[in-house]
């Protein structure tokens, strides 16, 4: 399952997570850099909230069939 964790990046590229991270073994990740100047604040006061919701199995179940290569 994954999860989205907030994190800053500064301008030499070193990555701090802005939270503790605890994992039981080495996993890859996705960096999306936001430029926050094009990000509606809506948007970013929403992100938690969704994130939440929609990191259920419930959601994962809905949405399993545009996960399943042909």
């Amino acid at each position: 399952m994954s999860r989205s964790v907030e994190a800053i990046i500064d301008p030499d590229g070193e990555v701090r997570l802005r939270q503790p991270v605890r994992l039981t073994r080495a996993c890859r990740a996705i960096v999306t850099i936001i430029d926050d100047s094009d990000v509606p604040e809506t948007a970013l006061l929403s992100e938690q909230a969704l994130a939440e919701d929609w990191d259920r199995p419930e959601e994962d179940e809905a949405w399993s069939h545009l996960q399943q290569v042909p």
